[in-house]
């Protein structure tokens, strides 16, 4: 069980806006990008196929507190803050790497569906055991002290 994932990016030239840093719609790509190979590392991908289903984001808010750059070093944080009835909600924190500074945070409401009728489904406990919920008090604030 991976608690925290981390996303290695290296910033593309196509990811930089007029205004000579990322563009803030790429944030949105590269968390859903992290959870998505968290999913995958974690066997929830294999299991929600396998329950006929998907995982369908119904919200995100993002956090800027600092531009990246072209060829900046970016490390993204993901976890799974909690579940309830159809819906998880996980967030993400975004490092570079080469000042460690915060450059900003997120989070995303996923709803799992039933794949042939979009209809919202119960998230079985077999599904929601693929992680570890991470408590508020205990969200990675480094991303070179996970456990």
């Amino acid at each position: 069980m991976i608690r925290i994932y981390r996303h290695d990016i290296e910033v593309p030239s196509s990811a930089i806006d007029e205004n000579g840093h990322v563009n803030n719609v790429q944030y949105v790509q590269w968390m859903q990008d992290a959870a998505v190979q968290h999913s995958n590392a974690s066997g929830c991908t294999q299991t929600t196929l396998e329950l006929g289903a998907t995982w369908v984001i119904r919200s995100h808010q993002i956090e800027y507190l600092r531009p990246a750059f072209n060829k900046d070093h970016i490390i993204v944080l993901t976890w799974v803050s909690n579940f309830r009835k159809v819906r998880s909600l996980r967030k993400y924190r975004f490092f570079r790497k080469s000042d460690k500074a915060i450059l900003a945070n997120g989070e995303t409401d996923w709803v799992l569906v039933i794949s042939s009728s979009g209809r919202p489904l119960a998230i079985p406990g077999h599904l929601a055991a693929k992680f570890e919920l991470i408590p508020e008090q205990s969200e990675p604030l480094d991303f070179e002290k996970l456990p």
